[in-house]
């Protein structure tokens, strides 16, 4: 059978036990099966609309094409039988994905319909636009340097207050503070005028050493060891 205007659905299957391959495919929008070996193809069938069953071709009829043209003595129809079934699911692939793709031809022309404009949804603006002002050049040129004026003054007065506190601060920080003392120290009151102010009597006090002066409570004085005056 002619090989022409063969168009493959399958890949090329090795025969188990044999250098052959076979492919399933269409010629003239029918099924055939083809056998090749190396680069050759040795043999190709059509397969008749009495053959086809679901839509593809009798898997039986398939095998016993094979075992007809390859005519090898002790091959396996089970091996044949396995590869024809992986041949077939294959060919059963690729037709439903050409189902799924629709050529360009029969596709039609889809029409948009127009969205009225009150039921449109745009996005909401958002920002500052400027408003275009009616004064003249000159008057907002007068405006802007009245501002920089008022910015300049505004920013002069914050750095003349800034540079008061830290002159504060550090006039605070160089007078040093005279710290107050209280003590229970009663100072003798001041005479008045004719008074006589008498000297106060001065006791002898025994724990103190008359020699060397040492604050001592004993008989003896430990630095010295001389006696000490007892009343």
């Amino acid at each position: 059978m002619t090989e022409k205007g063969f168009i493959p659905l399958t890949s090329e299957l090795g025969v188990p036990g044999t250098s052959y391959r076979i492919q399933l495919g269409l010629i003239n929008d029918k099924w055939a099966s083809r056998l090749l070996k190396g680069r050759d193809v040795i043999e190709s069938y059509v397969y008749k609309d009495e053959d086809v069953e679901g839509g593809f071709p009798n898997q039986n009829l398939i095998v016993g094409w094979v075992l007809r043209t390859v005519a090898i003595p002790n091959i396996n129809p089970h091996q044949v039988m396995k590869t024809t079934q992986a041949l077939v699911k294959q060919a059963i692939k690729k037709k439903e994905e050409k189902r799924t793709v629709a050529p360009l031809s029969e596709t039609k022309e889809v029409r948009l319909e127009k969205v009225p404009e009150n039921e449109l949804r745009r996005p909401k603006v958002q920002g500052w636009v400027k408003a275009e002002s009616d004064k003249a050049p000159e008057e907002l040129d007068e405006e802007r340097l009245k501002a920089f004026k008022e910015r300049a003054a505004a920013k002069k007065a914050e750095e003349q207050a800034s540079v008061e506190e830290q002159a504060s601060v550090v006039e605070q920080a160089s007078s040093p503070t005279t710290p107050t003392l209280h003590t229970k120290r009663q100072l003798p009151s001041i005479p008045k005028e004719g008074e006589v102010v008498k000297a106060p009597e001065i006791s002898v006090i025994s724990n103190f050493c008359p020699h060397c002066g040492k604050d001592l409570d004993w008989k003896f004085c430990p630095y010295c060891g001389k006696p000490l005056p007892h009343e």
